[in-house]
């Protein structure tokens, strides 16, 4: 039976031979284990040389430790709360920065809007790169450059030479905003996912809500605005350290092509290959993937316009407050750069408070649904249950900020309406993070760089009209207009739980199973 198995192996061996590779010495049969792996290859259909994942793989990041896995979630959360807190910190500074080079209040907010336009820059890179190189060389790539960058601010001497320096930072920090969501899918499956991306979902705007209590507290000490800038670089620079010794590759097509190159190496056979190298690409059809895959994934995906719809105007809204804050309770309440930093602690507190409901409540119920939909994925439809949740309350949080912010009444209740605020969003960030992840997998990386670009104009554009609305319009009007379109965006969860499914199944980029296959069907598993 043994020699029958080696005479089939081998005249599949012979047959892989002469299918257009180019002949070679069976010295692969030097090597048990690549052996018992390429007969059954054979025998099941399969090319024998094509390298994927063994069971129990080490080299698969779904099988390392869950200590590991969790370590390097965190670490990709604290690339990104760098990034985000960077984006914001200036804000409780500009005072002192517009003395130091005399600009005007508008410039002061493009200090802030610039570095967020760097990232509608970076994503169309570092998303597409990611998924060419690997997850590692962005991270260490981009970090360093951004590092560097940072040292710049904290020694520019004019107006030029700080924006320009605040664009390239921008540019480079969205490497990890694009693609820690791609490490978390790499490292965990969809029943464990949601927990890992409780962290990626916290640092978007945790970030932009910790920089302006850090920076007006520095600005109450009297410390020189060049500080904050300083300790970007201490921050940055210990990240970017343990990142170089700690953080491995994780995306799996990189890996396997790592494992095709270590087999041809030990087995001296050239004919393993790895799916990414199947088809070779001049450089300029690399570079053209590189750049235009996040374009074609986003204009070819109805479903991820609108939730890139609406992430982004959450996401500007939360940019909005750094110049409406002051506006409320600087000018309303007459508090100094210090305290009215500190009132942004609530958005934090609240998203910390979205967190702990997220993984008491939503989690167990997805794994309910991961038992339930066995051995078929569970359809991505059943993560926007926390948008419906959360999608109304991020409405009423600005109807309370809003009418709550007269001077006469307490700070108190404008400053708890943050709370609400914070909650909602974190929730909302959760769920339609994890539609993304779940819907695109391997493309996860480019919908996401789509989705921060877009996402990123929006932080970007609110606050250079933030002042002049709350100005004109007062922070009443103001915040009912942004309830009211933020209760226009509360349908969007719930038609894509009806049409999603269908929408899947017609996507170029999903590789969910589509509508009507066991276990994915809407109606019997209560998605519609």
């Amino acid at each position: 039976m043994s020699h029958e198995l080696h005479s089939d192996a081998g005249s599949v061996y012979s047959l892989q031979s002469g299918n257009g590779r180019e002949s070679r010495t069976p010295t692969v049969y030097d090597y048990p284990e690549v052996r018992e792996d390429r007969i059954v290859s054979a025998l099941s259909g399969k090319d024998p040389f094509l390298v994927d994942f063994d069971e129990g793989d080490k080299m698969n990041p779904l099988n390392w430790s869950m200590a590991k896995r969790w370590y390097l979630t965190f670490l990709g959360g604290m690339l990104v709360l760098n990034a985000t807190f960077a984006s914001a910190a200036p804000s409780g500074l500009i005072p002192q920065m517009e003395q130091k080079f005399g600009f005007s209040d508008e410039v002061g907010a493009l200090t802030v809007s610039i570095f967020v336009a760097g990232y509608c820059v970076g994503p169309l890179l570092w998303g597409p790169l990611s998924e060419e190189i690997g997850r590692r060389p962005v991270f260490l790539i981009s970090f360093l450059f951004y590092t560097g960058f940072q040292v710049g601010c904290a020694l520019s001497q004019n107006t030029a030479s700080i924006l320009i320096f605040r664009l390239l930072s921008g540019i480079f920090a969205a490497a990890p905003l694009t693609n820690s969501g791609g490490v978390i899918s790499d490292v965990f499956d969809a029943k464990t996912r949601g927990k890992g991306l409780t962290i990626f979902a916290v640092a978007p705007f945790a970030g932009p809500a910790l920089g302006p209590t850090i920076a007006g507290w520095l600005a109450v000490a009297g410390v020189s605005w060049r500080w904050l800038f300083w300790i970007l670089v201490i921050f940055s620079g210990v990240l970017l350290v343990l990142t170089f010794f700690t953080f491995p590759e994780t995306y799996k097509p990189v890996l396997l092509k790592q494992k095709a190159q270590k087999l041809r190496k030990e087995t001296k056979d050239n004919s393993f290959y790895a799916p990414l190298e199947m088809h070779k690409e001049s450089p300029s059809q690399r570079a053209e993937k590189i750049l235009l895959m996040p374009f074609k994934v986003f204009f070819q995906e109805p479903v991820l316009i609108a939730l890139t719809l609406y992430l982004s105007f959450v996401y500007g809204c939360l940019y909005l407050l750094f110049e409406a804050y002051p506006i409320v309770f600087s000018e309303g309440h007459g508090f100094n750069a210090g305290v009215t930093g500190l009132m942004f602690l609530p958005v934090s507190f609240g998203g910390a408070a979205g967190v702990i409901v997220y993984i008491a409540f939503f989690d167990p119920r997805y794994t309910r649904f991961v038992q339930e939909y066995a051995p078929a994925p569970v359809p991505p439809e059943k993560r926007l249950e926390v948008t419906v949740f959360a999608g109304p309350l991020f409405a009423i949080s600005f109807f309370w900020f809003g009418f709550t912010s007269y001077p006469h009444v307490s700070f108190w209740s404008p400053m708890m309406a943050g709370g609400l605020l914070g909650f909602s969003i974190l929730l909302i960030f959760l769920s339609l993070l994890n539609y993304i992840v779940d819907m695109y997998l391997m493309f996860a990386a480019s919908a996401l760089a789509a989705n921060t670009v877009v996402r990123s104009i929006f932080g970007a554009s609110f606050p250079l009209f933030a002042t002049q609305m709350f100005v004109s319009l007062t922070p009443r009007w103001a915040s009912l207009l942004l309830g009211c379109f933020a209760l226009l965006m509360v349908p969007i969860p719930f038609l894509l739980i009806k049409f999603g499914p269908a929408l899947r199944a017609r996507s170029k980029f999903s590789p969910t199973l589509p509508r009507g296959l066991p276990n994915d069907s809407p109606e019997e598993k209560g998605v519609v």
